[in-house]
């Protein structure tokens, strides 16, 4: 199943903020050691700690607040820990509060405020998702979803993702969904009635449609349910109520262009969408037309994904003009369609909108040099802050070489191109390589099956691997002499891990070229003719 992401706004430095050093948590701890000793309108009221018991309270407190932002960075990470920050600040806020009502203990009384006797924080994330795949029937069901009927628990976030809900089951969820629905925020409702016969799964949908209608929801992921229209529909009741969503995953749903119409008829309301993901569909032109009404009403749009769609130029087109609108676009996400080029110069024109783009992926969309060369120009006026761009498999030559290039020479955050399965040859694989040289940040380089020689691959290799963040250069797949892969093998010994595997390596690769005077003897010609070339040149 394809795991969600979620975004976090990305900045133009990466600084982690999680965890504080030990130095910031022994401050926090004299921070509070203050709070309990000194005059204030809280130790007015309930009394003012002796500094042994405040030392005892405040380590206590750091500790519990510690523990509580931890495991929560641990189980939803977010980037730079920002998150985990902001609990640890609440938590260890919330916790002196508590110690200062109890104020001071007496004389006779020895016992310390301990994590017994302070609320420990309650579970707000609930998931039966782990362990191995199967169905679930009632009886199961009953023992599984137990922890969701106690009085006064604070589960906002629920996922019921990897087991298959028979009717038993699904009967056995219904009335603990109701009691819920008030609190829940997040729901995974992802391959939950795999194996199923199609009118057993429409009523196991239909029931927990029904029985979450009205929530209130942030998240809701339908995803890997093989939904089809019917499916879609089946969920209308649940679909129709919300009006806060901020995310919506439907991947790997069967959508076509009946389900995509019934997707678009049923939510009404998508002003605060942020992530909308529909990977891995048979979606087609026409029901691209109808996933683009939904992008058009969605002004506040992300993350958008709508790759191995089976949308063509037609659909394309359609899709673009609507991603327009979504001027705050960091994510796009359409590899593995056929837009051509018709689609990819519609693409360029709304790309013009998207100052934020940080994460853009437009593989497999037989862009051809035309449509490759009219989105490198764009990207290079705007997305300052573009960290992955991957244009694999558009049969793009040398030719749209130096637009490509001009483009990434400015994006200095960049860690990760991808421009495998393409014609580049050396000539543009070297214009590549020069435009990469300043990259500090560079992590992975994919130029593998573009028809590369030793020439091109002996500079991307000089190039990329001195750099002080890089992982991985992938050149499989190419031209390459064997006196060549020995050079780069040569050079890789100082970045043990940094080469991919060579085993696709076609040393008599184009035999016919090295005849008509192409061989390695004329590389250094065409090395020193691109030695001195202008990044921003594209004649």
């Amino acid at each position: 199943m394809d795991a969600p992401t979620l975004n976090s706004e990305r900045r133009q430095f990466s600084i982690k903020l999680w965890p504080p050093s030990l130095n910031t948590r022994q401050m926090l701890v004299e921070r509070m050691t203050n709070n309990l000793t000194t005059k204030s309108i809280f130790t007015q009221k309930y009394g003012i700690l002796s500094k042994e018991e405040a030392e005892e309270n405040a380590k206590r407190i750091e500790d519990m607040a510690f523990t509580t932002a931890n495991k929560n960075y641990d189980e939803e990470p977010d980037g730079d820990g920002g998150t985990a920050v902001q609990l640890y600040a609440k938590e260890c806020s919330k916790l002196l509060l508590e110690v200062l009502k109890q104020g001071p203990r007496s004389k006779a009384d020895n016992e310390v405020v301990t994590p017994e006797n302070i609320s420990a924080p309650r579970e707000t994330f609930f998931d039966i998702s782990k362990g191995q795949r199967a169905f679930i029937e009632a009886e199961e069901a009953e023992e599984l979803l137990r922890p969701l009927k106690d009085p006064g628990n604070s589960y906002t976030k629920i996922c019921f993702s990897n087991r298959s809900f028979g009717l038993g089951a699904a009967r056995v969820a219904e009335p603990i969904l109701i009691s819920l629905k008030g609190q829940l925020k997040d729901v995974d409702l992802s391959d939950f009635i795999a194996g199923r016969p199609e009118a057993e799964a429409l009523e196991v949908m239909n029931i927990f449609s029904a029985a979450l209608e009205g929530s209130i929801l942030k998240s809701l992921n339908l995803s890997d349910n093989a939904l089809g229209e019917k499916g879609v529909r089946a969920f209308g009741a649940l679909l129709k109520s919300q009006t806060c969503l901020e995310e919506l995953y439907l991947m790997n749903d069967g959508i076509s262009e009946e389900a995509a119409r019934a997707v678009c008829e049923l939510i009404p309301s998508t002003e605060k969408l942020r992530v909308l993901q529909f990977h891995n569909n048979m979606t087609g032109d026409e029901g691209a037309l109808a996933i683009s009404e939904v992008v058009k009403r969605s002004p506040l749009l992300e993350d958008f994904r709508c790759s191995s769609t089976r949308i063509c130029s037609d659909g394309g087109v359609a899709l673009s003009e609507a991603l327009e609108t979504c001027t705050h676009l960091k994510k796009l996400d359409l590899r593995d369609n056929m837009f051509g080029v018709e689609g990819g110069l519609a693409l360029s024109k709304a790309l013009s909108k998207h100052a934020d783009l940080s994460e853009v992926y437009l593989s497999y969309l037989n862009l051809e040099d035309e449509g490759s060369i009219a989105i490198a120009n764009v990207l290079k006026e705007t997305a300052p802050s573009l960290e992955i761009l991957e244009m694999a498999g558009n049969d793009i030559t040398a030719e749209a070489a130096p637009a490509i290039a001009a483009c990434i020479a400015i994006k200095q955050l960049l860690t990760k191109l991808n421009l495998a399965e393409n014609e580049l040859k050396d000539e543009g694989a070297i214009q590549i390589s020069k435009a990469l040289e300043a990259h500090a940040q560079l992590k992975e380089v994919d130029l593998s099956a573009n028809l590369i020689r030793r020439s091109g691959a002996r500079v991307l290799a000089q190039i990329v691997f001195q750099k002080p963040e890089f992982k991985l250069l992938n050149i499989n797949g190419n031209f390459i002499s064997d006196e060549g892969i020995d050079e780069i093998k040569d050079l890789c010994k100082k970045y043990p891990g940094m080469l991919g595997p060579l085993d696709d390596n076609d040393p008599e690769g184009e035999q016919n070229a090295e005849e008509s005077g192409e061989d390695e003897g004329n590389a250094g010609e065409l090395e020193s003719k691109l030695e001195n070339l202008e990044v921003g040149q594209e004649n």
